[in-house]
């Protein structure tokens, strides 16, 4: 709920506990096993900074934050927290959402360029070694110097064919490239195109400004939810889309400093999967985009079982963290309870290590940054309810939505422009029908040599006839010669003959 100017997150009996909106860009973190609430606490942040005027964007594994475009119902456990956190103006109501789909069918495409994505990203949804890495990159180099615009998978297929077939001539400058690289690169595209790769690239390619839209109604900000319900069977390509749209926003968006309140607040969910996926490489890249993107007014809260999940220089840069319970089954699990209790200011009224194991179903301890940006001492609370519908939706309510969307006809159209693959197609087109010029001018030129000798040949003959017949025989070979379409050697005949 937004309060006060305030969002308020979570209450006990003593104290409300509220993230401003002014150090919401400072990131966070939102922490606890499975079922412990994390989700909860995701939809009550991302409606509250919708209602602050903030836009969200989050990705929805499970289907269930769908609900945030309706209105929530007052069943009985939402009335039981209700009215044990004293929530006197609780209102259920819905906010302005826009739903997304790599695949198109639940929500509006999100696709992007080879080009954009860049070698780097693409390697990692190939699966590429660090030599493959190497050739996909100088791949990438010669489609610039080219001038061969990569925008799909089918312009990918087209230009590794293209470089293997002249890698003699780019070697020089380039470096080695070997046909088993190229091969095994084509591999990998022919397995991500299966596995749906080819609808996250093409034309038109996502704007970034359109996750940054506001209800002319109300003012919220839109809830972009990315369905990932599908997308999730391919972590890898899960991940690179979402350190895409971080490097997008990054690199787009202009530098603001710290505003009274964030232009976009980024959630990613899963993020365990980063490090387990991405090389170190990208890791670097990302905490580079984690220590520079709030400058850009923009906010990114990561959701993962345990803090332990995350890298310690990104840990260090997460302001404003949420802990639901954690359970303790093996040592590694008793390691992240006290890295967790660690990350907190102690509060004097309870152990926090103890407190972690103990949290019951949305409760949770909450430590947000105050206004000189200093973490605040943890506080054990319960999680307000949220305002929207909990759960998944109907398809025929999710379509009547995207129907009735700003965006709607926007994305859902692929666009076919030239690129390298319609480049490359002309190039060996040409290239084949010079072959074939060669061909033919090989064969005229073979013909008119053994015209040539007949020729010879039957000058010798008119020579040892009379004058009188040798007009005859003259003519005879003229008609002979136009027949076979070598009427330029008529003139040298004739200039032999009656010289």
């Amino acid at each position: 709920m937004f309060k006060n100017d305030k969002l308020l997150i979570g209450k006990n009996s003593k104290k409300e506990v509220y993230l401003l909106p002014k150090m919401a860009n400072r990131h966070g973190l939102i922490t606890g096993a499975s079922g412990s609430g994390k989700t909860i606490t995701l939809k009550v942040m991302a409606e509250s900074f919708s209602e602050c005027g903030v836009p969200v964007f989050l990705v929805d594994v499970k289907g269930d934050l769908a609900g945030m475009a309706f209105p929530g119902e007052m069943n009985e456990n939402i009335s039981k927290r209700v009215k044990k956190l004293e929530l006197d103006d609780f209102e259920v109501k819905s906010f302005p959402t826009t739903y997304y789909d790599v695949y198109g069918k639940l929500g509006h495409p999100i696709r992007t360029t080879l080009k954009s994505i860049g070698p780097r990203l693409l390697s990692r949804m190939l699966d590429l070694t660090d030599t493959q890495e190497e050739i996909l990159g100088v791949v990438f180099k010669i489609a610039e110097d080219e001038k061969l615009e990569l925008i799909d998978l089918n312009d990918l297929d087209s230009i590794l064919g293209y470089v293997n077939e002249r890698r003699s001539e780019y070697s020089l400058k380039y470096g080695n490239i070997s046909t088993q690289s190229i091969t095994s690169i084509k591999r990998s595209v022919i397995n991500l195109n299966d596995e749906g790769g080819n609808l996250f690239f093409g034309l038109p390619s996502f704007e970034i400004k359109d996750f940054m839209k506001y209800s002319s109604e109300t003012g919220y900000g839109y809830i972009n939810i990315l369905d990932a319900q599908s997308l999730f069977k391919t972590p890898t390509t899960y991940v690179v889309l979402l350190l895409w749209l971080l490097t997008t926003i990054y690199n787009e968006l202009d530098e603001v400093g710290d505003l009274d309140k964030p232009r976009l607040v980024f959630f990613f969910d899963e993020a365990h999967l980063i490090f387990s996926e991405m090389k170190d490489n990208v890791i670097k890249q990302l905490i580079t985009i984690v220590k520079l993107i709030r400058s850009k007014g923009v906010g990114i809260y990561f959701i993962s079982q345990s803090p332990s999940d995350i890298k310690d220089e990104i840990l260090s840069q997460l302001g404003n963290r949420v802990q639901h319970v954690l359970r303790s089954y093996t040592k590694s699990d008793e390691k992240s309870i006290i890295v967790a209790a660690n990350s907190f200011r102690k509060n004097s009224e309870f152990d926090t290590e103890e407190a972690i194991r103990l949290l019951g179903t949305g409760e949770a301890l909450v430590s947000f940054q105050n206004e000189k940006g200093e973490p605040e001492i943890v506080e054990k609370v319960t999680i307000l309810p949220p305002q929207s519908r909990m759960g998944t939706i109907s398809i025929e309510e999710r379509n009547e939505e995207i129907k009735n969307s700003r965006l709607y006809n926007k994305y859902e159209k692929l666009v076919d422009e030239e690129s390298a693959h319609e480049k490359i197609n002309k190039i060996n087109d040409e290239k084949q029908k010079r072959e074939e010029e060669l061909i033919h001018e090989k064969e005229d030129l073979r013909s008119k040599k053994d015209i040539e000798k007949e020729l010879k040949r039957e000058l010798s003959n008119i020579k040892k006839t009379t004058r009188s017949r040798r007009k005859t025989t003259a003519q005879k070979l003229e008609d002979k010669i136009i027949n076979k379409g070598t009427t330029k050697l008529v003139n040298y005949v004739f200039k032999r003959l009656f010289k």
